[in-house]
């Protein structure tokens, strides 16, 4: 397509996507979902899991192909805008003395997966058709640890924060442990990707440039992002240049060195300097892009997924046995790491709870695995099952832990005076 064809695709693309989720938001707001769950599955609505099964024809018409990676691009802004709130979000209820516990949650909730993940995959090799000819065993057992081992962080800060959450224990420790979880994760991936390149270049890129953007960080961003808030010559249109600029340098490098734009978002928003300035810009920024570009990411990944595939026996008891280990291993890890650390049960079960949702960081490693050449169509889909899953049940059990603490309070003896 042209782009002059492009242009009118792209909006016609955008109305039914924004749409949809809009309409999904309203069903599951019902269930109790908050509205990036909704946004999940109306990406998969729109797919060829549905959409594309019932009405192929009007699909590729509203999807062509040449459409897949404009609606990526524009899901990045999404992604970008969303990470850098999570990141300023974070800094207001990082406290040092949850390090610890943070760290030790962290640990378990990726190592954990990532043996089950290795393990699942390994037992898989010649009995399912999930491997891409060509590609070591090894290479996609790793990358599925990986995949189980994320923690999807942006997901779980957008949970806290619709939920009321930001200021209590179990929320702030969460934020900590899935921050840190998915810095690790994304390290972890490129080494993966760098077996699978059959290149060390990968992780020695990585590593030595996110050393240098830290260095960066600190002694240039801070800084100027400090003196675009504090400025007041600057207009607000020149204050939201100023920061969108410093935004977007941080994503660009981050995604030229394989620890990918998020990141570098989230840093930035870290080291943004806290005022009422600040907070403008940082919604501002934030608003429009959660609304409008976020669900075209949601929309690219849903264009990707088949459940087609569990036609497939063997696949089928793969996913499901994915589910369960991804569960078992990030829920159950990380609420053993808290109670290890003293946190008592309502506080662990509730970091279990949260860190057991991958959705959003899980479909990003997913789409890189996938234009990567090392994940099939199959496991693809698989994967996206478990992402589904981890997430949807996140504000579900949340509530029913509230209401059974909520009952316990109530049948608790009360104290006679005398």
């Amino acid at each position: 397509m042209t782009p002059t064809e492009l242009g009118p695709a792209f909006f016609l693309a955008v109305v039914v996507i924004l749409l949809t989720c809009r309409l999904v938001v309203a069903v599951t707001s019902r269930l109790g979902q908050p509205p990036v769950v909704a946004e999940m599955i109306a990406g998969v609505l729109l797919g060829p899991s549905l959409f594309g099964l019932v009405a192929p024809g009007l699909s590729h018409q509203v999807f062509p192909a040449d459409l897949k990676p404009v609606l990526y691009v524009a899901g990045q802004i999404g992604l970008v805008a969303l990470m850098f709130h999570a990141g300023y979000e974070f800094r207001a209820h990082a406290n040092r003395a949850l390090a610890g516990t943070a760290a030790a949650v962290s640990a378990a909730g990726a190592t954990i997966p990532l043996l089950l993940g290795v393990g699942l995959t390994v037992l898989a090799h010649g009995h399912v058709p999930l491997f891409v000819d060509g590609v070591s065993m090894w290479v996609t057992a790793a990358f599925v640890g990986v995949a189980l081992a994320i923690t999807a962080f942006p997901m779980l800060a957008r949970i806290i924060t619709e939920r009321g959450l930001s200021g209590t224990r179990f929320g702030s420790l969460a934020l900590a442990a899935g921050a840190t979880d998915d810095a690790l994760a994304w390290v972890l991936l490129a080494g993966v990707l760098s077996a699978a390149a059959g290149d060390a270049g990968h992780v020695l890129t990585t590593v030595g440039g996110t050393v240098l953007f830290l260095a960066a960080l600190l002694a240039a961003a801070r800084p100027l992002l400090a003196w675009i808030v504090d400025q007041a010559r600057l207009s607000d249109e020149a204050r939201l240049l100023g920061t969108v600029t410093v935004l977007f340098c941080a994503a660009w490098y981050t995604d030229l060195i394989d620890l990918y734009a998020v990141f570098g978002a989230f840093c930035v928003g870290l080291v943004m300097p806290r005022s009422a300035a600040a907070e403008r810009l940082v919604t501002t920024v934030q608003s429009v892009t959660q609304v409008v570009f976020v669900p075209m990411f949601f929309a690219y990944s849903g264009l990707n997924t088949r459940f087609d595939v569990f036609a497939d026996p063997s696949v089928t008891v793969f996913g499901a046995v994915a589910v369960v280990l991804a569960v078992a291993g990030k829920f159950g890890g990380c609420w053993a790491a808290a109670r290890l650390r003293g946190e008592p049960r309502s506080v662990a079960v509730r970091i279990g709870a949260l860190m057991n949702a991958r959705g959003l960081m899980q479909l990003i490693a997913l789409n890189i695995g996938l234009t990567a050449g090392i994940v099939s169509q199959a496991l693809f889909s698989t994967l996206v099952l478990v992402a589904l899953v981890t997430t949807v049940m996140t504000s579900p059990v949340l509530e029913w832990l509230d209401r059974r603490d909520a009952r316990t309070k109530e049948s608790a003896p009360q104290a006679v005076p005398v």
